[in-house]
């Protein structure tokens, strides 16, 4: 038979764990340590496959409402209801606010909709829960091409290739870039 002291012990083991480590569903593991240190190796062959991990390991909310709540809002998002998509991510975030893809999907919500001011602010809060999310960085780097911020296009490009030196687009970013910054000689 367990003591009042015991049980009490007991009960507040339960307690920390239910409550204790709120992060834990969303820090990023070994394995994800390991899927961004290969895919920063330029002479990876396989990048897409890596990539693809590392989104879903991204996706992986830890929660099944909170992942329910991302997916109806990626569906929002592909039908082109902006206003609907940004209601479901708002609610991710409001949810689980250190969850870095709901803010990231928030942001992508807002770039569709053309809110590149508070795309950006929620890129901000990706990059401070994620610093290597290339995705937020290439959406950052996006909007600031598409407002005229070229030089500091190209600096979050080139930030973006140091993490993920594979994708064809931002390399093609990085050359138009360069191009457009570094202007023409008569």
């Amino acid at each position: 038979m367990k003591t009042r002291a015991a049980t009490a012990i007991s009960m507040i083991a339960l307690v920390w764990f239910i409550l204790g480590d709120n992060n834990h569903a969303f820090a990023q593991s070994k394995s994800l340590d390991d899927l961004m240190t290969e895919l920063r190796d330029p002479e990876l062959q396989d990048w897409e496959s890596v990539e693809r991990q590392i989104w879903d390991n991204w996706y992986s909310s830890g929660s099944d409402a909170i992942d329910l709540l991302l997916r109806r809002g990626q569906d929002a998002l592909e039908f082109g209801l902006f206003d609907d998509a940004i209601g479901h991510f708002t609610a991710v975030i409001d949810h689980a606010p250190e969850y870095a893809e709901g803010w990231n999907a928030r942001a992508t919500a807002y770039f569709h909709a053309g809110r590149f001011g508070l795309s950006m602010s929620d890129i901000q809060q990706v990059l401070a829960l994620n610093p290597d999310h290339f995705g937020a960085l290439t959406g950052m780097a996006m909007i600031l091409e598409q407002t005229g911020e070229l030089e500091d296009a190209l600096e979050v490009v080139n930030r973006v290739l140091s993490i993920h030196p594979h994708r064809p687009d931002v390399k093609m970013a990085q050359e138009r870039l360069e191009l457009a910054t570094r202007g023409t000689s008569l």
